[in-house]
C-alpha cells in the first residue's frame, strides 16, 4: 500500500529538513512524499533544496501562484497516487512509527479515516503537552470541536476516493473531515499513544487563534449550510472548547 504525504510550505525554513527527516525515518517506507510550495516570495534555502533534490520520494511542485493553504494541499491531493493520503505540515514531525502503526491499524479494523494523539512543542523543542482526542469521532463531534489534529490523520483513497479540502484560509482540515463523516462515517483514533508532534508558535498556518473564529463560523454557515441557531450552538462548543484547553 502506498501512502501520499502531502506538505504544503510558503517561504519555508530550515525547519522543513527536520520535517523531511521524520518522514524519511519512519519504518514504513512505501510512501511519496509530495511537497508543495505556495509561490513563496523569498528564496528557499541551499540547504533544503539539497535535502529535496537528494531523496528520489520527494515530489517537490512550485505554484506559479500564491493561492493559500487548502487549493495547495489539493494540489497535493490531486497528484498524489497512494492509496492512503496523509498531511503534515512544513514545521511539524512524526514519530518514526507512525505510518507503520497507523496504517496496520486502518487495514486489520477496515478503517476509512483515522488520527493519532499528538504533542504540542514549543519553538525552543520543549514539549509543552499532549492532545489526546477520544478514540472515535463522528460527524457531529467535529461539529463541536476539530479534534483531529492534521498532522496524524490519513484516510483511505480506495474506500472514500479523493476528497477535497473547501477552499477557504483557515479550518479546511476540518471541512475536509465533515464531509467525510457526514456520510455516516466513523473517525478512529489508531493508538493510545502520540505519534506526531505539532509546533506552536512559529510559521504555523492556525497559531492565531482568534484569526481563527470568523473561518469557523464560515464552516458552519457556509460549508455546512447549517441554520443560524444550530451554528450557534456548535460555535458556543466551540469556543468554549478553545476557552478551556490548556495546550
Amino acid at each position: 500500500m502506498l501512502v501520499s504525504i502531502i506538505t504544503p510550505c510558503f517561504n519555508p525554513s530550515l525547519e522543513l529538513i527536520e520535517t523531511i527527516k521524520s518522514v524519511q525515518q519512519q519504518t514504513y517506507s512505501n510512501y511519496e512524499h509530495i511537497i508543495i510550495d505556495d509561490c513563496s516570495t523569498s528564496e528557499v534555502p541551499d540547504e533544503l533544496l539539497r535535502a529535496i533534490e537528494s531523496d528520489p520520494k520527494i515530489k517537490f511542485i512550485s505554484r506559479s501562484w500564491n493561492a493559500g493553504p487548502a487549493v495547495t494541499r489539493n494540489r497535493g491531493i490531486s497528484e498524489a497516487k497512494g492509496n492512503f493520503v496523509a498531511f503534515l505540515d512544513a514545521d511539524d514531525l512524526w514519530h518514526p512509527s507512525k505510518l507503520e502503526l497507523q496504517l496496520n491499524f486502518m487495514r486489520e479494523n477496515d478503517v476509512s479515516i483515522s488520527y493519532t494523539s499528538y504533542e504540542v512543542f514549543d519553538t525552543k523543542g520543549k514539549v509543552v503537552g499532549v492532545r489526546t482526542p477520544p478514540s472515535r469521532l463522528g460527524y457531529n463531534d467535529i461539529l463541536k470541536s476539530n479534534q483531529i489534529g492534521c498532522l496524524t490523520a490519513m484516510y483511505n483513497v480506495d474506500m472514500l476516493g479523493k476528497v477535497y479540502m473547501p477552499n477557504i484560509s483557515k479550518r479546511q482540515d476540518m471541512g475536509l473531515w465533515l464531509q467525510i463523516l457526514k456520510t455516516g462515517t466513523v473517525a478512529e483514533r489508531c493508538s493510545d499513544n502520540p505519534l506526531a508532534r505539532y509546533r506552536v508558535g512559529g510559521n504555523s498556518v492556525s497559531s492565531n487563534k482568534l484569526g481563527v473564529l470568523k473561518y469557523q463560523w464560515r464552516i458552519y454557515r457556509e460549508i455546512e449550510r447549517l441554520s443560524l441557531p444550530a451554528s450557534i450552538k456548535y460555535f458556543g462548543h466551540y469556543a468554549l472548547r478553545g476557552l478551556t484547553r490548556k495546550v
